[in-house]
């Protein structure tokens, strides 16, 4: 990018607040959102989904932020008041956490997106941004959204929906759209049951991402009108999109590219299945998304823990690709294509293949674990296998159609009760 863009996008990225969308529950991950917010849930290793997003906005120079939360969020906003505090506010830079304003009823939580970002809008225009960038919190990427917003007013469009091709098998979970030549949006469909393919690639579609920008006195305009409508859902996807498409607003998509020129790379993560595929991948020789990659930092918590130790013999240790977090202790295991979380233990004569073990899980010697998630805080009994007889394991855990199983502490009669630094 020439210096001259560069300096041209840095002025936009100053004028814009990022609405993080974080206050949904994403019924899909089933118990793993039993007693935390889909955008907690950790992911690779050491981070929490919304890191993901979080990351892209300070990387992108985007250093105003909201993060509108609602159901199950007290390990969000620990996560947030712990490792997102280090924006500068005699710079102006900020992340404000909002919970749920209720300003419709006192009965009513948030009942569309469009709804969650109408109750806090008071907040919203108290910042007095130029553009308002909004986001999903549960979503695993990496993306320069200075890019967005150059499409965005280079376009001179009243409202920019961030889109990339899919499947149409996968295509029918979200709004797909059709554009011209020039990148309007010409037709919008929100979670077809048939898709409409792109132009000259019959077995893909445009999806939309749930990434929007528009400038704040537009999405003033459209919340306020919407807000009115008895018989609106509330929802950018479902009534304020097709709104705008309807009444020769110009509506504009921006294609994902990755940032600094890498491949795209964008995971809902909302089935089980998906979370663990979407984990698994970053063990890649080369993974979707370069986690040791310094200009293009993934930024978290760093709580104070020890080094990873690995102890035994050497024939008697067996380690493949995995990660292994800060405060894990592995006795005389072995351990391949799986991800240890920080303060795992794994007692002498495990095996372990293919398994995501939250943190503070510790698994009990000579067990054998294959293609498991086990949730925080599991103690796994000694000698316990699991992944080795479907029918068997669906009888106490959760057996995924990829499966994967998925255990928590409740399945292991250990209760649900809040541990301090493990949910």
């Amino acid at each position: 990018m020439a210096t001259a863009d560069a300096r041209y996008i840095s002025r936009l990225t100053r004028k814009t607040l990022a609405v993080v969308l974080a206050g949904g529950r994403g019924s899909r991950l089933e118990v793993m959102t039993d007693w935390r917010t889909k955008p907690a849930v950790p992911f690779a290793g050491k981070f929490r989904i919304i890191d993901f997003t979080l990351s892209n906005c300070v990387n992108s120079d985007i250093r105003k932020a909201c993060v509108l939360t609602q159901y199950k969020s007290h390990s969000l906003i620990q996560h947030l008041m712990k490792g997102w505090t280090f924006l500068n506010s005699e710079h102006q830079e900020f992340l404000d956490i909002v919970p749920a304003q209720q300003w419709r009823d006192e009965d009513t939580w948030y009942e569309g997106t469009a709804d969650a970002v109408y109750q806090s809008l008071d907040i919203i225009e108290g910042y007095d941004p130029e553009y308002v960038l909004i986001l999903a919190g549960d979503h695993v990427y990496t993306m320069d959204y200075g890019s967005i917003l150059q499409t965005h007013v280079e376009s001179g469009a009243d409202f920019t929906v961030a889109c990339i091709p899919t499947t149409i098998a996968e295509a029918t979970q979200f709004g797909v759209m059709q554009v011209d030549e020039d990148g309007r949006i010409v037709g919008f469909e929100e979670k077809p049951e048939n898709p409409q393919p792109i132009p000259g690639s019959p077995h893909h579609a445009l999806a939309s991402m749930g990434i929007y920008v528009t400038k704040l006195s537009f999405l003033h305009d459209q919340l306020i009108r919407d807000a009115e409508l008895m018989d609106s859902k509330h929802d950018f996807g479902k009534d304020i999109i097709p709104y705008i498409l309807n009444h020769g607003m110009k509506l504009q998509s921006h294609t994902f590219r990755g940032p600094l020129g890498g491949q795209p790379y964008w995971r809902d993560v909302g089935t089980l299945d998906a979370y663990f595929q979407a984990n698994v991948e970053q063990l890649a020789p080369i993974p979707p998304i370069n986690l040791h990659d310094p200009q293009w930092p993934i930024l978290t918590h760093h709580p104070q823990l020890p080094p990873a130790q690995l102890t035994g013999q050497p024939d008697s240790c067996k380690f493949g690709t995995s990660m292994i977090s800060g405060g894990c202790v592995v006795d005389s295991s072995s351990v391949t294509n799986s991800i240890l979380f920080s303060n795992v233990l794994v007692d002498s004569g495990c095996e372990l293949d293919g398994v995501l073990a939250l943190p503070g899980c510790h698994i009990g010697a000579g067990s054998k674990l294959t293609n498991v998630i086990l949730d925080n805080g599991c103690w796994v009994p000694e000698g316990t296998i699991i992944g080795e007889n479907a029918e068997d394991d669906a009888k106490r855990f959760i057996v995924t159609p990829g499966d994967v199983t998925v255990v928590n502490r409740e399945m292991l009669g250990q209760g649900v009760h809040y541990k301090p630094g493990i949910r």
